[in-house]
């Protein structure tokens, strides 16, 4: 077969006209401290939807009692702890039955184990997507905690039964404050995630220890015990564990303001909780921006 000369394509359909005059967009990486920059992830609102709602979906794929394992989970937990911790080394529970009293406090600790342990692995997990394309990289911790709050929701069904079947009523008023003591555990899982997620790429050490983390925290947190144990000041002092406060307000919201009149408030230990959760998670936001230049080069 004899070899053309290669010709010009004059097809109507092929050439195109470039205008010289179009805008050009550089993306280029941060230099020291980067600034948060809230406006461009509100205007990324759309893919954190769909990056929360793919995780939901994932989540539970192909698993044959589906979300029923956000219920499972929890109470498990706490038919193991009534067991023995109520039963067996007789822990107290401030006056109240030890199921209702652990399950409680369960109901946010696990929902703040969930949202630290996906947002800690949500980077190296979205890999291949922060390989391809420019997208604020908050979103992506972000959406993996805003991906376990149906769960938590779901959790609550259990609890209302079982406050229905003790007979403990909460009072309106303090039922209010479920919102703010849920946007504490929120903060915490993201702030604390914001700092494991960042360092995850950097050293994958961090999956392998993210399950004693958690493990560890769940012990130091008051879950099959009550704060009450500690004196002042002390008890102000454990909120320095943020999920403490979290705990604590959770069940005296829950099952304390419909008690007796003594039952207080932990008011000051939420106090504590709430300012190094905001502490935590300033300095985390500031810490994955300024790491986020090398996680493409690195994950």
């Amino acid at each position: 077969m004899a070899l053309t000369e290669p010709q010009e394509l004059n097809h109507p359909l092929i050439a195109v006209d470039i205008p010289d005059d179009l805008p050009e967009t550089v993306i280029r990486p941060s230099k020291g401290w980067a600034g948060l920059n809230f406006r461009e992830l509100w205007q990324y609102r759309e893919l954190l939807y769909f990056l929360a709602w793919r995780d939901i979906k994932v989540k539970y794929k192909q698993a044959a009692l589906g979300a029923a394992w956000a219920l499972i989970q929890p109470f498990m937990t706490m038919v193991a702890f009534s067991f023995f911790f109520g039963n067996l080394a007789g822990v107290e529970s401030d006056g109240l039955p030890y199921p209702i009293f652990a399950y409680a406090a369960l109901i946010p600790w696990t929902f703040f184990a969930s949202g630290l342990t996906q947002a800690a692995n949500s980077l190296v997990a979205d890999a291949n997507l922060l390989r391809k394309i420019y997208f604020p990289r908050l979103i992506s911790p972000l959406a993996a905690v805003v991906a376990v709050l149906p769960d938590f929701f779901l959790a609550f069904l259990i609890l209302i039964g079982m406050m229905v079947i003790y007979g403990i009523f909460p009072s309106a008023v303090a039922v209010l404050l479920l919102i703010p003591l849920t946007l504490l555990a929120f903060i915490t899982a993201f702030g604390v995630g914001l700092w494991l997620a960042a360092l995850n790429v950097e050293y994958r050490d961090v999956r392998y220890t993210l399950g004693f983390l958690v493990q560890f925290w769940l012990f130091i947190t008051p879950i099959a015990y009550p704060s009450s144990l500690l004196s002042e000041p002390w008890r102000t002092l454990y909120g320095l564990n943020p999920m403490a406060g979290v705990v604590e307000g959770f069940r005296w919201v829950l099952l304390g303001s419909g008690r007796a009149a003594d039952v207080a408030p932990p008011g000051p230990m939420i106090f504590v909780s709430a300012l190094v959760a905001v502490l935590v998670l300033i300095g985390g936001l500031f810490y994955f921006r300024r790491m986020e230049r090398r996680f493409g080069d690195v994950i």
